[in-house]
């Protein structure tokens, strides 16, 4: 009996361990996107994670695997919006409503919900090796999944296009959210937009 209830103990605090890891990882996947990787202080993630600063050695080696994991995060939360776009497009229109989706205004506006590579493209090569390994991981399975939307999928055009495709989105949204003119922000999407729609097989 004692012997169970030790079990039982152990494992509701290894679950417990595993949450709270979790929601360090959450907060600091948005914060990240939020303020840059530069901008993201160990102290201030406990704090918004509800911990102390001391806390954080029980759940990373270093501020470079607590980042890696963050990016990581990000990276499943932007594939899984992006499929989710693919899932629910209308028939023969997936890849359309993925890049109209990736050019919207709410994507430009919220982004430490949006993709990394837009928010964190330009830090991302003074990472640590961690971190750029996640980020190659993501840019990889975005292109392939830009690719398999495309009728000529498995032969190298659709290949390349997605690798325009993906170029332009990135691009566009950085771009869009660098501006302080809203009309030239919504421009540099629309035309994005325009253009992307105007190649799609």
């Amino acid at each position: 009996m004692m012997r169970i209830m030790r079990k039982t103990a152990t494992n509701a605090r290894a679950a417990a361990k595993e949450a709270t890891h979790e929601r360090i990882v959450s907060v600091a996947a948005r914060a990240i996107r939020r303020s840059g990787y530069d901008g993201t202080g160990v102290a201030d993630i406990m704090k918004e994670a509800g911990l102390t600063h001391g806390a954080f050695y029980a759940h990373f080696a270093s501020r470079e695997a607590m980042l890696a994991e963050a990016a990581a995060k990000a990276c499943a939360e932007s594939a899984a919006a992006a499929r989710e776009a693919a899932v629910h497009a209308p028939a023969g229109s997936a890849l359309k409503t993925m890049v109209a989706a990736y050019l919207s205004q709410a994507h430009v506006e919220h982004l430490e919900a949006g993709c990394p590579l837009a928010a964190l493209g330009s830090e991302t090569s003074r990472q640590a090796p961690e971190v750029r390994r996640v980020t190659t991981r993501h840019i990889k399975e975005t292109i392939d999944l830009l690719a398999r939307q495309s009728a000529d999928w498995g032969q190298p055009s659709a290949h390349e296009r997605a690798l325009v495709t993906l170029s332009t989105l990135v691009g566009a949204v950085m771009l869009a959210r660098a501006v302080d003119e809203p009309g030239l922000s919504d421009s540099l999407r629309d035309a994005a937009l325009k253009h992307l729609t105007s190649i799609e097989p």
